[in-house]
């Protein structure tokens, strides 16, 4: 690099870094590098066009002042944007633009004018007041660390969601990756902990976004030829929360984008949230790269609550809501309804509306009869997983010799029923049944369920397994 170039450039910094705010100076000075200078023109590299196109929106009088201190009144300043290798580029390229006249030149025959006279911040959200760099981190107050009950169940994902919140960033829990079943409170977790962060460190950019949504937000910025963009944005958040981090699962596009995304964010000492369904051992479809990084930091588990848990958690409902129903009716709730909070929380919702809509007295018997109507209308959740280690139980082997290459007659079988269910009580596509199954495509699936159906009519011992496996797996 040209020395006086890179000691005109430090100047100007220093004179910008006296008049403008740490965190603004932070942002978007900090990644520049100046490239050369030739005559009185100064080239300085930034990251992408969106980072062109902000400073020239809201700091281009600084730099003019800054720079003619430095060059005198005929200097220019000429970006050059260093474009990743994103379509297939062998070979990364530029774009120079000078500030004085905002004409493109050619560089590789690349050649794109801004003409735009004012460009906007591609901010994946579309936020208004993004002009500020105000980022609305998108969390729901209501999810707070106050109303998430500790329990035996989710002791340590709420301890280690605590000392993340203290110091985020700052602790070996990066990434922090909160797994279990539905309705466990993954979400309200990854929410308290954002809200958390804010309290303590109201300067910090937080985001919360579903991995759904930001899968679609990379495909709308590869069509809209905005890739880099997409990238930056992320970049220059310090905590990320991404919520159901599973759904990312055979995207590899998506992937790619969030390795670079997570490996720029991890490197810089900013933190990464991440919620999933299963632990990084058992999500399939995920490359090896990226759950080698969700293993550095911590993956703490959220489990059915206990007894007592349930209960506490009712009565810091009924608290919350003002309102007061008699102990034994707390606990036959909290005995009868086990599987996830979400249903617990529902039940007692349920009971409340009833009584007070119907003007009825909240007795035990209208509790039996929300929580037998509330249980039985709840279909449980059954995953590829469950179905394969109910299937494996029932033939008395263990999963891994359920999904192996064997072609013994007694294992094909029951690989076949593992599919056949897992097609029946999942949403789960054909290529992802069999991806889970063994690592089969989507024709082996087909075949086994029809082979299923052919054998449930034609063989009275194989009706009986299908019969007996229903029961298990009955929602």
């Amino acid at each position: 690099m040209d020395v006086t170039a890179q000691s005109v450039w430090n100047n100007c910094l220093s004179f910008i870094k006296d008049n403008i705010q740490p965190q603004a100076y932070k942002t978007w000075f900090e990644p520049i590098q100046a490239v050369k200078l030739s005559d009185k023109a100064l080239s300085i590299q930034v990251p992408s066009k969106f980072f062109y196109e902000w400073l020239e929106e809201h700091y281009v009088k600084i730099l003019k002042v800054a720079l003619t201190k430095e060059l005198g009144d005929s200097a220019k300043l000429v970006y050059v944007i260093k474009m990743e290798n994103t379509y297939g580029n062998k070979q990364p390229f530029t774009e120079k633009i000078p500030s004085s006249n905002r004409t493109a030149v050619k560089s590789q025959d690349v050649d794109i004018p801004f003409n735009n006279k004012n460009p906007e911040l591609k901010n994946p959200f579309v936020i208004p007041g993004i002009r500020n760099i105000k980022i609305e981190s998108q969390l729901n107050p209501n999810y707070n660390f106050e109303n998430f009950l500790e329990g035996d169940s989710n002791r340590l994902a709420r301890n280690a969601g605590l000392a993340v919140a203290s110091k985020p960033g700052g602790t070996s829990f990066n990434p922090l990756l909160i797994f279990g079943g539905v309705g466990l409170g993954k979400t309200h977790l990854a929410h308290a902990i954002g809200i958390d962060i804010k309290d303590k460190y109201p300067e910090k950019t937080v985001l919360y976004i579903s991995a759904e949504k930001f899968t679609q937000q990379y495909i709308d910025s590869v069509k809209k030829n905005n890739r880099n963009d997409f990238i930056h944005f992320y970049q220059i958040i310090d905590v990320l929360i991404i919520d159901d981090v599973q759904f990312l699962s055979g995207k590899s596009g998506t992937q790619d984008v969030f390795f670079h995304i997570f490996n720029h964010l991890h490197q810089n000492g900013k933190q990464v949230i991440l919620t999933s369904d299963k632990a990084p051992v058992d999500m399939q479809d995920i490359e090896q790269r990226l759950l080698s990084r969700f293993k550095w930091g911590l993956s703490a588990e959220l489990q059915t609550p206990d007894f007592e848990t349930r209960v506490s958690i009712l009565r810091n409902k009924l608290y919350r809501d003002g309102v007061e129903i008699p102990e034994e009716i707390i606990e036959y709730i909290a005995k009868h309804i086990k599987t996830n909070v979400r249903e617990l929380e529902g039940a007692i919702i349920s009971l409340i509306a009833q009584s007070s809509f119907n003007k009825k007295e909240v007795t035990i018997n209208l509790a039996k009869d929300i929580v037998e109507k509330f249980v039985k209308n709840t279909k449980r959740e059954v995953s590829i997983d469950y179905i394969q280690k109910v299937v494996s139980d029932y033939f008395q082997m263990d999963v891994s010799t359920l999904q192996s290459k064997t072609r013994k007659r007694h294992i094909v079988q029951a690989r076949q029923l593992a599919m056949f269910f897992a097609k029946k009580y999942t949403k789960a596509s054909l290529a992802s049944i069999g991806s889970q199954i063994g690592k089969r495509d989507h024709a082996t699936v087909l075949h086994a369920c029809k082979t299923v159906d052919n054998l449930t009519a034609t063989d009275k011992q194989f009706r009986k397994y299908v019969e007996d496996l229903s029961k298990k797996l009955s929602v």
